[in-house]
């Protein structure tokens, strides 16, 4: 009988996506679908009490209903991998308990890679949901996620600080336990916005720091504190991890799309802050910290030659050994036309306290964008983690009269829900419309003088939204209303537009 009633289920599934709201209220968290291939998928939902859940899907063979027990040690989240799907093909899903019944999800397949279709997505990240004072979201309630699912793109990226462990909002407690880390992402799984954007397409899913503690590196904060980040954050996203290479894969859609997942946080060393002193920015040539010196003092300074070597310091790693000579065989190997780097920590130069990004391993950014620039043709960097829009060419030694160029772009995005790149600088000088004014003096101006940013808008929420074709890659930066993202002056951020080489 219960199998006769899982069968009519699939028979029945909706056509459209239902928003979590209109579920029943037991799935109050929705569902998720993850790790999308051309023949697999990873389904997620959190069950509203411990025991058995199903699962129904279409369109699938008639076939017994997947089951699963919901269990208290993962918080009550069930996840399966759907496998044997048929390539570029829209999937319907549901969950089920008892009678309850959760949203129904989407998601698409990947085309096989023969195929040379256009694929479109949509990415963003840097999502805070704990309340403030009034009880409500401190920032905002997550527009830009429902931005993301409004664009019906065949997928969309989560990119790391899907939580705030430690939230800037004054005196919110830090969540360190597995327990309490599965409270913030309840807490942004509380908002429509990101149920909406989880049920509404396949959801790539990837960790920064904040899912662990700001700017995270295991020899400084520990082994503990990181199991429970990877532990609340597998149980809250379907994703694929490994002890040897943690978050780091790959998916391929079609001919002309391969993304290459970089974990940045598994394998790093520890950063150089300590022995800098925290300098403002001390790989910046010494004209440039005294040009800069009436809003910080503390770069009229000279750099400590400790570390400027700590910084270039070619045993500090990034990725780990292991996981730079999978990226770098894999990528080499790409025969994709296009090759997307989704990035944790940005790649391009901007010298302000570079500690936690590239910058701050600069051996290994060097070595790293020499082989891209060598061996592969067409590639490029998304990236979040600043709280801002900085598209720029990838340079090394950019404040100098002839920057060395690797012909590869970085698109930098976000945030969804925490304070703005512009008002962390204001914050962090102690000086308003400090942000905007380093934007307009330093991120714009072409190099010596400045770093040349196509775009450089500090204080928006925004998502970058992507087309890829055989020819052409072309991001445009949007805000929480699907605008185009402008910069302070008023002036639109205009869409990067790639030609393949």
């Amino acid at each position: 009988m219960r199998r006769l009633a899982m069968l009519a289920a699939v028979a029945t599934l909706a056509v459209a996506v239902v928003s979590a709201d209109a579920a029943t209220p037991g799935f109050r968290y929705g569902v998720a679908a993850g790790e999308i291939t051309s023949t697999s998928a990873l389904l997620w939902t959190r069950a509203p009490a411990a025991g058995r859940v199903c699962l129904a899907y279409r369109p699938s063979p008639i076939a017994p209903p997947i089951c699963m027990v919901a269990r208290p040690g993962n918080d009550l989240v069930v996840q399966t991998r759907l496998t044997g799907l048929r390539p570029d093909t829209r999937y319907r899903y549901q969950f089920s308990q008892g009678r309850g019944s959760s949203g129904v999800g989407e998601f698409e397949t990947t085309p096989a890679v023969v195929a040379g279709a256009t694929v479109r997505f949509a990415i963003s990240g840097d999502a805070d949901a704990t309340p403030g004072v009034n009880g409500k979201p401190g920032f905002n309630r997550f527009e830009v996620y429902a931005r993301m699912a409004a664009e019906r793109n065949d997928f969309n990226i989560n990119l790391g600080d899907t939580i705030y462990s430690d939230s800037e909002i004054g005196g919110a407690p830090v969540a360190r336990t597995v327990q309490e880390k599965w409270g913030k992402y309840k807490l942004g799984l509380a908002l429509p916005a990101l149920r909406t954007l989880r049920a509404s397409a396949g959801l790539y899913s990837h960790w920064d720091d904040h899912e662990f503690i700001n700017d995270f590196s295991r020899p400084e904060n520990g082994d503990a504190i990181y199991a429970a980040g990877v532990k609340a954050f597998r149980d809250y996203a379907p994703v694929t991890y490994s002890s040897a290479l943690g978050l780091y894969r790959t998916f391929r859609w079609g001919k002309h799309l391969e993304l290459f997942f970089l974990d940045e946080r598994s394998f790093r060393s520890a950063k150089a802050t300590q022995v800098c002193g925290g300098d403002l920015a001390p790989t910046a040539p010494q004209a440039v910290r005294d040009g800069f010196a009436t809003l910080a003092p503390s770069l009229k300074a000279p750099v400590s030659a400790a570390c400027l070597a700590a910084i270039d310091d070619p045993t500090r790693t990034m990725l780990g050994a292991r996981q730079y000579a999978a990226f770098t065989k894999a990528i080499k190997a790409s025969t994709a036309t296009w090759k997307v780097v989704v990035n944790e920590v940005p790649i391009q130069q901007y010298y302000a306290l570079p500690y936690d990004r590239w910058e701050g391993y600069a051996a290994e950014r060097d070595k790293l964008l020499g082989f891209l620039r060598a061996n592969v043709r067409n590639v490029v960097f998304v990236t979040t983690d600043t709280h801002g829009n900085l598209v720029n060419e990838i340079r090394s030694k950019t404040l100098s009269a002839a920057p060395e160029r690797y012909g590869i772009w970085e698109v930098v995005t976000g945030p969804v829900a925490t304070n703005t790149f512009a008002k962390e600088i204001d914050g962090f000088l102690g000086t308003p419309g400090a942000g905007t004014a380093i934007g307009a003096l330093f991120f714009k101006p072409p190099p010596p003088s400045g770093m040349g940013m196509r775009c450089a808008a500090l204080d928006t929420y925004s998502y970058a939204q992507v087309t890829v074709t055989a020819r052409r890659l072309t991001v445009g930066m949007k805000d929480a209303k699907g605008r185009p993202v402008r910069e302070a002056t008023g002036v639109e951020c205009a869409p990067l537009v790639l030609t393949a080489r």
